[in-house]
């Protein structure tokens, strides 16, 4: 397995935003929560698991998960939370192997939102952490998905605090300001993850 970035931050701070910028660039992209979605596709064994777990109101008329009902079930109830971990975290990971099996650039972007609630980063090279306020968070998190300020407070409360986000970070981006400011950043890291790529790579043939 090549050189690993792992590129993380709360909800509504931007990481899509960013792991764009270092895909424009011709980086690797594995997105934790795209494997997520694909792995729960129509027809997959893990959505079929699901419905016969929670019932049909599970399944949406064409086929695919309610997502919205599923968070409803799993939010307040623990037990269920960790059935559904049990079954979709082998599954994730596999497939994130596999895609890191196949990159071909220096090094790869592997975008865990939950990279310090599973305490993840201890299998990256570097961790970067997007950061943003929580008034920023929070109004983006209401216009983007549509829900109420309470509901927003809800998210953010369920994930670790900002404080410990940035305790594991190595690099961090500042996303509070305009989103062209990003672009800026996201070249200065990507040649000094390059050249850390580079030195990994020399290592390891030494």
């Amino acid at each position: 397995m090549g050189y690993t970035v792992a590129l993380t931050g709360g909800i509504g701070s931007g990481k899509s935003t960013v792991a764009n910028a270092f895909a424009d660039l011709g980086i690797n992209v594995i997105d934790a929560d795209i494997i997520a979605r694909q792995v729960v596709e129509p027809g997959t064994p893990a959505l079929q698991s699901i419905v016969s777990h929670f019932g049909d109101a599970l399944r949406l008329p064409d086929g695919s998960l309610n997502r919205r009902q599923l968070r409803e079930r799993i939010f307040a109830n623990p037990a269920e939370k960790s059935w559904l971990n049990a079954l979709l975290h082998p599954l994730i990971q596999q497939e994130t192997q596999r895609q890191m099996q196949q990159a071909t650039s220096p090094y790869v972007l592997w975008v865990v939102p939950l990279l310090v609630e599973n305490q993840l980063w201890k299998k990256a090279d570097r961790v970067l952490v997007v950061d943003v306020s929580e008034e920023t968070q929070l109004q983006r998190t209401m216009q983007r998905d549509n829900v109420s300020e309470a509901h927003a407070r809800q998210i953010l409360a369920a994930q670790v605090t900002r404080d410990q986000r940035l305790a594991v970070a190595d690099d961090v981006i500042d996303n509070n300001g305009a989103p062209d400011a990003i672009a800026l950043d996201v070249a200065r890291l990507h040649d000094s993850y390059l050249k850390l790529a580079r030195q990994a790579d020399s290592q390891e043939k030494s």
